[in-house]
């Protein structure tokens, strides 16, 4: 039961002369490591004649360079990406052993090969007393590892205000600190040299983020979310874990990236995953751009069931079987009973595959306590021994209530 979110991405640049363009680097296709299903993809460039090639960098992100053997007016990109949004655990990883607590050391090999993901610059003052705090707090104790990302990740969005910078480059950490305020980028950036100096192999990410709007608003004073379908360039960290691999970080939100996240380029720096770089020759230019979300696929869920219209299809289509049915003199029997799910976890599998679950019996207990002053006052509640199936060990409970009118 999931979404498919239609992305469409259009960058494009006009010239006030015929311009000679050097070879366009393009990273604008999801990452071999996106977790997010990628059903469909396309890339489109403009004008013609050019050649494109795929490439990989040296790591392993997917980019497209293009040349243009002609002088050029305009130079437009067009991306479509469809996505499937299932849900995502963000917790669902394994450490080993000696990576479970923080502080851990990578091994030799592992140290070797993540070298460039651990290059240190040195900090400033303002950075320098973040590392310091970090430390401070942990106190020389031992803390588990998804805890410490979990502290960090947060102090970061805590401590910066997201903006909307439009002008380009990435701030210094040391900047990003000082105006305490800053665009994903750069707090992507300041995360990435503050995991490196707490001795985490860390890389930076440039993406898209998908965000669409909640079925139901959430249950007291949680973030309400988006108010309607969104998707953009978003950029955040991603440190290593052994027994985990890449493990995301948005700094912006103080989450772990979900489902809402596609990778395109991941980089030991910001300067190397630029959606779109190159040169062109001395002009004058007009940038612009568009993207958008859509839905293209929906599959009816607990908090979105379906529409009247759906309903009445259904009805149409029983009804046709129905006939058919009555025409073979088929003759068919049936008994139902009502299905309840929890309301905060309505995806676990207790409520959706599974006959028994870690909460049911809690969850049933209450709901009898609360039906039974409305239709049986008075009633002597029991638990019994329900149905056992075959092929199950120990037959099911049941709970009931028994009253007299």
């Amino acid at each position: 039961m999931s979404i498919h979110a239609a992305i469409t991405h259009r960058t494009s640049y006009k010239y006030d002369r015929p311009v000679s363009m050097g070879p366009q680097t393009i990273r604008l296709r999801p990452a071999p490591h996106a977790r997010m299903p990628i059903l469909s993809y396309s890339l489109k460039v403009s004008p013609e004649p050019h050649f494109l090639n795929w490439q990989q960098d040296p790591q392993g992100n997917y980019l497209a360079r293009v040349v243009f053997p002609e002088r050029v007016t305009s130079f437009e990109v067009t991306v479509d990406v469809v996505a499937d949004m299932a849900t995502i655990n963000p917790f669902d990883f394994f450490l080993e052993p000696e990576a479970e607590t923080y502080p851990f050391e990578y091994d030799e090999i592992l140290a070797e090969e993540l070298a460039p993901f651990r290059v240190l610059r040195k900090p400033g003052k303002k950075l320098t007393c973040l590392i310091n705090a970090v430390n401070t707090a942990l106190g020389g104790k031992e803390l588990r590892m998804v805890d410490m990302l979990v502290m960090v990740n947060r102090l970061i969005a805590e401590r910066i205000s997201y903006v909307v910078r439009m002008e380009p480059g990435v701030w210094s950490p040391e900047k990003t600190l000082t105006e305490a305020k800053g665009s994903c980028r750069d707090s992507a950036w300041l995360l990435v040299n503050l995991m490196r100096h707490l001795g985490f192999a860390a890389r930076f990410v440039s993406g898209y983020l998908i965000q669409l709007v909640a079925d139901q608003k959430p249950v007291g004073d949680g973030p309400a979310g988006p108010t309607e379908d969104f998707t953009d360039l978003h950029a955040w960290a991603e440190v290593y874990l052994p027994g985990a691999g890449w493990i995301g970080l948005d700094a912006t939100s103080g989450l772990m990236t979900g489902e809402g996240h596609i990778p395109l380029a991941a980089t030991p720096s910001p300067s190397s995953a630029a959606a779109i770089s190159g040169l062109v020759g001395e002009c004058e230019a007009e940038f612009d751009f568009e993207m958008k979300v859509t839905r293209v696929a929906e599959t009816p869920r607990v908090t979105k069931p379906y529409t009247p219209r759906q309903w009445q299809d259904i009805l149409a289509r029983g009804a046709a079987v129905d006939l058919a049915l009555a025409k073979g003199d088929v003759r068919l029997t049936m008994g139902g009973e009502p299905t309840f799910v929890s309301s905060t976890d309505m995806e676990a599998p207790e409520w959706n595959i599974e006959a028994m679950g870690p909460t049911k019996r809690q969850y049933a207990g209450r709901l009898i306590r609360k039906l039974t002053p409305l239709w049986a006052q008075g009633a002597a509640l029991t638990y019994n021994m329900g149905k056992h199936y075959p092929g199950e060990q120990l037959p099911r409970w049941s709970i009931h209530a028994h009253w007299r009118e």
